[in-house]
């Protein structure tokens, strides 16, 4: 068995080589492939809401009998504030995710990992920084309206 200190030199828990042990790891590391997919989706619905709203209300004036805006340009900067915040939750997210993942193959608890080399990149972790370059896409298309 061994201990985990904390950076103040107190011991916080141990970690003890049992196939329970490694269970819990393994637990640990899927959960937190759930937890990148979780932001993954709130932040594809954040993306997708803002682009929607801006062309929604860009073509809205096209309608017969729709009346002219009040503010004009307040979908736009809604539509705007709504993909930054996905592309924010995608980048805090990969950060968490990364850090999470360091954490988890650091120390005693890499001896708890089904394999010595290391965390691996999962698809998913692809998956994000596509995403994040397409939202990074969606905004200045909005911002200079290319779309």
């Amino acid at each position: 068995m061994t201990t985990v200190e904390t950076e103040h030199g107190g011991k916080r828990f141990e970690v003890r080589m049992t196939a329970d042990s490694h269970f819990s790891w393994l637990r640990t590391r899927l959960s937190l492939e759930r937890t990148l997919m979780s932001w993954v989706r709130t932040a594809i619905s954040l993306i997708g809401f803002g682009f929607t709203i801006v062309q929604f209300f860009e073509r809205l004036p096209e309608l017969e009998g729709a009346k002219a805006a009040i503010h004009p340009e307040a979908p736009r900067y809604l539509g705007l504030t709504l993909i930054l915040a996905g592309i924010a939750a995608l980048i805090v997210s990969v950060w968490q995710y990364r850090w999470s993942l360091r954490y988890l193959w650091s120390g005693d608890f890499a001896k708890l990992a089904p394999s010595q080399e290391g965390p691996g990149q999962t698809p998913l972790f692809a998956t994000t920084l596509v995403l994040i370059a397409i939202g990074l896409f969606a905004f200045f298309s909005v911002l200079f309206r290319l779309a």
